[in-house]
């Protein structure tokens, strides 16, 4: 079974029957037969879609907000603004998708060549908890609006949420008279995935997830000869420099740390500060973390809700634990709540160096790490030290400085004086351990096309 348990209270809400090989099998038929369809489709049609699909998401905000708050935790307010982001990916591909996708000419020595970008068919997406809309509609916008079908292996303890996505796109088939099946939902476990990307119909597969499900489902699609973009996780780091404007660096940096109780992948993991403004920093960021309020997600209070599940809250109190051993300074929370649910305190680790567990491993959760850099070159040597490379920031007054050294810093997103957050208007993605490939963007959406070169005779000299 498919089992939801509410982080908050740690009681199951609800359980769902995985689908059986037969029920998979098709699924992935539908899929197919609809892709004969839908790739013939122009792109207005497929613009109605994804636009009819962000109207829905709206019109049902109150209801889809408050499933991911009850299966995974997350803050309600920060569930309203996650449906109002993936409603604004589709409408951003509904948009830009034809541009995006337009043909281009290439000189050669034919009387016209260019460049077309075609679907490739069914796309598969296996996903994770903590972001359900946003992540699900960051893979599928894009894909659908480039003539691809999608199937959509969700994180098994979003059973419903994984079930709602699918039908909005179900219903809004329906209404708009196209074929059903463009968008499904696979609610299968684990072991079954394998099966899927093996199918011959599933031509490519984009995962967002750990290091190690990244590296066996890009061991399994390169043994088809398929496709995939892998977006996985993240040990960011944020420079804060001795003329940044400390106060605008706290605010941003304990919203980009603590957000979903810090359980994102592109989240400030290390805060990197040279040791002229380190106590100062240290002082303010301690004060603004002291004031966040914990508690039960579904209250509009609420700044911090829970650990999504227990095993991933004692996995964070040994990281915690262990960096303590290490030498590093616990000067917030660091200690396991008595209560139900999964929740872990606000903590604040100081005086951490790259050896120690919450540097060298990815923390996710409401742990902020501070490290001291003796000047900016030792703070970009940090930044670099780590097997992660997904998204990194710099904080400093002298932008033209932050400028030449982005290029320096190993990651494949580079914010200056501002929150590192993922935009459907520009792509996202790592290097090393964190992936490859992208998505978002007009980069995003030409991952899974069929590049195909166009030469038209007669040969002419050139």
């Amino acid at each position: 079974m498919l089992i939801a348990i509410n982080p908050c209270t740690g009681q199951e809400v609800h359980r769902y029957p995985p689908m059986d090989d037969s029920q998979l099998n098709e699924a992935i038929e539908q899929s197919v037969d609809a892709f004969k369809r839908w790739k013939l489709t122009d792109f207005n049609t497929r613009k109605q879609l994804l636009n009819r699909v962000a109207e829905k998401m709206r019109e049902d905000k109150e209801r889809l907000a408050h499933l991911m708050t009850i299966e995974m935790g997350k803050p309600i307010t920060e569930s309203y603004g996650e449906v109002e982001k993936a409603a604004w990916c589709a409408e951003h591909y509904a948009e830009h998708g034809e541009a995006y996708l337009s043909s281009i000419d290439l000189p050669s020595d034919a009387t016209h060549s260019y460049v077309q970008h075609l679907p490739l068919g069914t796309i598969l997406g296996i996903l994770p908890w903590n972001a359900p809309f946003w992540l699900a509609f960051r893979f599928c916008a894009p894909s659908i609006m480039a003539g691809n079908t999608c199937l959509m292996k969700h994180d098994e303890h979003v059973p419903a949420c994984a079930e709602a996505i699918a039908g909005l796109f179900s219903e809004v088939s329906a209404e708009l008279g196209l074929p059903q099946g463009i968008m499904q939902n696979l609610p299968i476990h684990r072991a079954q995935v394998e099966t899927v990307i093996r199918h011959d119909a599933v031509k490519a597969v984009s995962l967002t997830g750990s290091s190690g499900a990244g590296s066996a489902v890009a061991s399994l699609a390169a043994s088809q000869i398929k496709p995939a973009v892998l977006e996985l996780g993240g040990s960011d780091p944020s420079l804060v420099f001795a003329d940044a404007d400390i106060d605008a660096a706290v605010e941003a940096l304990v919203v980009s740390r603590m957000i979903n109780a810090g359980q994102s992948c592109i989240a400030a993991k290390r805060l990197i500060v040279v040791d002229a403004v380190y106590d100062e920093f240290v002082e303010k960021f301690k004060g603004k973390l002291a004031t966040l309020k914990m508690g039960n997600p579904i209250e509009l209070t609420t700044q911090v809700g829970p650990i999504a599940r227990a095993d991933l809250r004692e996995g964070l109190h040994r990281q915690v634990q262990m960096t303590i051993e290490q030498g590093g300074k616990c000067l917030l929370g660091g200690k396991m709540l008595d209560g139900p649910g999964f929740f872990y305190p606000v903590t604040l680790l100081v005086d951490v160096t790259p050896e120690m567990q919450a540097s060298c491993e990815e923390t996710f959760g409401p742990i902020a790490v501070v490290m001291k850099a003796t000047s900016e070159k030792h703070a970009l040597k940090i930044a670099n030290e780590t097997p992660y490379g997904l998204a990194a920031s710099i904080w400093t007054a002298d932008v033209g400085k932050a400028v030449k050294l982005a290029p320096m810093i190993e990651a494949g997103q580079v914010a200056i004086n501002g929150l590192v957050k993922s935009d459907p208007r520009l792509p996202s993605g790592g290097i090393k351990r964190s992936g490859y490939g992208r998505e978002l963007g007009p980069h995003g959406i030409r991952e899974f096309v069929n590049i195909q070169q166009v030469w038209v005779g007669p040969k002419v000299d050139v």
